[in-house]
């Protein structure tokens, strides 16, 4: 193959280990099947990066990313508060249902990380990120819509982590979009309640 930076081997290679993962299962990763899907040689991966646990961490950025990519294309569409927090779980929801697999490898990725004593410190660093772009989505809304949070941003952001893996659970179990629906307007309507007109803000509706 046609030779390519270490950084983008590596990217590459998390994008086939999430692609295994997503359609086979966690388990069925392996370092050959990893290769195999990214179409490199087993050599290729030792190159890139040190061990399959090490690239699981790639895996985690890489999903965290095209979450918030998901909720925040649809963020600035809504004019009120409420609005836009229903479209971007709306958006986070749509991309659930186009790849469950991915979903159910994140899962897995989790439980697996927890009982691997080489990545011990994964699930809080997954935490920390899911909570970290939650927390960005929702500053970034605030100064559109020119509100302000009236409980800190860090809390809000844990409860809608904690709103997406129980509507994500609950979908992948039962794939009944209606239900999923209607939760997440009720979440919508929940987390609006959080939101005070900021006086100081040029954009205050």
């Amino acid at each position: 193959m046609a030779r390519i930076a270490a950084a983008d081997r590596r990217a590459r290679l998390a994008e086939a280990a999430l692609t295994v993962a997503a359609r086979d299962g966690l388990a069925a990763a392996s370092t050959r099947a990893i290769v195999a899907e990214a179409g490199m040689p087993l050599a290729s991966f030792h190159y890139a990066v040190p061990s399959r646990d090490e690239l699981l961490r790639d895996v985690v950025g890489l999903v965290v990313a095209q979450e918030g990519d998901a909720a925040g294309a649809l963020l600035g569409d809504a004019a009120d508060v409420r609005g836009a927090l229903r479209d971007a779980l709306g958006g986070y929801l749509a991309l659930v249902r186009r790849d469950p697999g991915r979903e159910q490898a994140m899962f897995e990725l989790t439980q697996h990380a927890l009982r691997t004593p080489g990545l011990h410190d994964l699930p809080a660093e997954q935490y920390a990120r899911y909570h970290a772009v939650a927390a960005a989505l929702l500053e970034t809304g605030a100064a559109r819509l020119g509100i302000r949070w009236a409980v800190p941003v860090a809390d809000l952001a844990r409860l809608v982590v904690g709103i997406t893996d129980g509507a994500t659970l609950a979908w992948l179990a039962d794939r009944d979009d209606a239900a999923a629906e209607r939760v997440l307007d009720l979440a919508a309507d929940a987390l609006a309640v959080f939101a005070a007109p900021d006086t100081g803000s040029k954009e205050t509706r």
